[in-house]
């Protein structure tokens, strides 16, 4: 009989920005029986989480403290004490293996909210393998990054399966509106990303199918659009909102996306169900609404050229020093500007059958990028914890670096559980 744990979760980085919002969405949410603890290596700014987490709810009992170093042997013991970790301390690329190896090795659950995709493409090579033979299910990117798009393309296959008995081709995706701050932490895990690996490792790692344990044969092409926008570089895409430029995280959406997608299509062939997977030509894409012709050709070139002076060592050098200054990890938007944050994303599913059927979807959080991790974590964890685990694909799977879509149709029902409002249907929302 296996040992009981002593904590079903442990919550690491919890006094920093994004993880003591994670505390809070844990207090207000999870089930009041839970047994749980933050952890970090200053118990005394620990214990000011603790206390103001007494704030919200004071019949609750309130979580312990576990003090732990970032190092491994320390954090193997952690994971020993849990059934899941849950760490918001990055940037990962810095922080984060010894944390995911040490839940790969003890078969201990894991999720973060990481938008570190080379990060991801290394800890994938080195621990699948070791989480799956362990049984741990391993979810990065459990955050904004990228659960509205891994949900939505779950939602919208699940939907064309279910509805109309056919395999999907395409799923485009747009931010229709948007407002939301960016913290410091967020921030220097971009500069990171520069800094810590070569431009030929970025540009393996982000290739659109680089995290999918399968290829595509023959994948279906991308929206095309009008050609007069096709001149500038933009789309023209009616339904899921007109101009469509470049979106800053499409691309690390697009490559968990795919990873989703790869990881059903996998398991389906071993399980001999082939009604569980999206499709055999299946591709992924995401932009972000442009409410007029200039607006989308800032965005796009804007984007280029920050992305350029990034991979430019000099350009890189100069300025990564005062963006650091200026934006320092542990601070981000307040809590008063964060009350008109919201997100809302529209797409369309297009059948990869002769008919070409759609199928449009619609999800809303009137919450802003910090609020919805948050709201996603908790939500992820809750479906690990104390949802039926093994009626889920990461449940059949068993273990792996996984995807949030693998939680499959328990998650999309906690999410909307928390707040999160997703349509799909075949009528244009």
């Amino acid at each position: 009989m296996a040992q009981e744990k002593q904590y079903e979760l442990v919550l690491l980085g919890a006094t920093g920005y994004t993880g003591l919002i994670v505390a809070e969405w844990i207090t207000k949410q999870l089930p009041q029986d839970l047994k749980w603890a933050v952890a970090g290596r200053n118990a005394k700014k620990l214990q000011g989480v603790v206390d103001e987490l007494a704030q919200i709810d004071p019949n609750r009992k309130l979580p312990d403290i576990e003090s732990c170093e970032q190092e491994k042997d320390q954090l193997v013991k952690l994971a020993e004490k849990t059934k899941l970790i849950i760490t918001t301390i990055g940037p990962y690329a810095q922080y984060g293996e010894p944390v995911l190896a040490a839940c790969a090795e003890t078969g201990t659950h894991y999720l973060d909210c990481t938008g570190e995709v080379p990060w991801i493409y290394d800890m994938v090579a080195k621990y699948h393998d070791t989480a799956k033979k362990n049984g741990a299910i391993i979810i990065p990117e459990c955050g904004l990054d990228s659960v509205p798009a891994d949900i939505m393309a779950f939602a919208l296959t699940n939907y064309i399966r279910k509805t109309l008995n056919a395999p999907t081709a395409n799923v485009v995706m747009s931010l229709y509106e948007g407002k939301s701050g960016i913290s410091g932490g967020t921030t220097h895990s971009i500069l990171g990303l520069f800094e810590n690996f070569s431009p030929a490792h970025l540009g393996e790692s982000m290739k659109p199918f680089s995290l999918s344990p399968v290829r595509p044969t023959a994948p279906s092409s991308p929206p095309k659009g009008s050609f007069f926008y096709r001149l500038f570089g933009l789309l023209n895409l009616p339904e899921i909102g007109g101009i469509q430029t470049t979106w800053l995280m499409a691309s690390v959406d697009t490559c968990i996306t795919h990873r989703s997608w790869g990881l059903y299509e996998t398991s389906a062939k071993e399980r001999s169900q082939p009604q569980v997977a999206y499709g055999p030509r299946f591709r992924f894409d995401e932009y972000m609404r442009a409410k007029s012709l200039l607006f989308g050709l800032i965005v796009k070139f804007g984007l280029a050229f920050g992305g350029l002076l990034m991979l430019l060592p000099p350009s890189r050098w100069l300025l990564a020093p005062i963006i650091r200054r200026t934006m320092p990890q542990g601070q981000g938007p307040s809590r008063e500007a964060m009350k008109k944050d919201v997100m809302i994303y529209r797409a369309v599913g297009i059948t990869d059958t002769e008919k070409k059927e759609k199928v449009y979807g619609r999800l809303e959080i009137a919450l802003g990028g910090y609020g919805i991790t948050g709201l996603t974590l908790s939500a992820a964890a809750d479906v690990i914890l104390r949802g039926r685990l093994e009626d889920t694909e990461a449940g059949k799977i068993g273990g792996g670096i996984l995807t949030p879509a693998t939680l499959g149709e328990a998650f999309v029902a906690k999410l909307k559980e928390y707040g999160l409002k997703l349509e799909v249907g075949s009528e244009s929302p």
